[in-house]
């Protein structure tokens, strides 16, 4: 799962609705991690309701293997800015350049429950 794969990771609207977006992942081999920022929708819905789905894939292979995870969400404050700066590194070669001054970057470590491959 580690390197240049992308995951789409659903979070639960208040309304009970799904919310799906696509995000940069990494696993350290028992929880999966992801990094987003306060106050967008994915922390506040991860906050509120810590069920998560995820779903990577190989962008140069989509269709051969898929994971498919669900799993509870943990998140993480300290080391977020360093963590999105990492993958930043990994994804896209360069720094993030992307800090707002109105946004707390926070790291999301997922317990997986149920591992699915496709």
């Amino acid at each position: 799962m580690n390197g240049k794969n992308f995951a789409t990771v659903a979070t639960v609207m208040p309304d009970g609705s799904p919310e799906a977006t696509v995000v940069w992942i990494e696993t350290d081999g028992t929880y999966i991690y992801f990094n987003t920022a306060f106050p967008r929708l994915k922390a506040r819905n991860l906050e509120r309701d810590p069920r998560v789905a995820i779903t990577v894939f190989d962008c140069g292979h989509p269709y051969d293997e898929v994971l498919a995870i669900r799993g509870r969400a943990e998140l993480i404050l300290e080391g977020a800015d360093e963590h999105i700066d990492k993958l930043s590194r990994m994804y896209e070669g360069k720094p993030f350049e992307s800090f707002l001054p109105d946004q707390t970057r926070v790291i999301v470590k997922v317990t997986p429950e149920r591992i699915h491959v496709q």
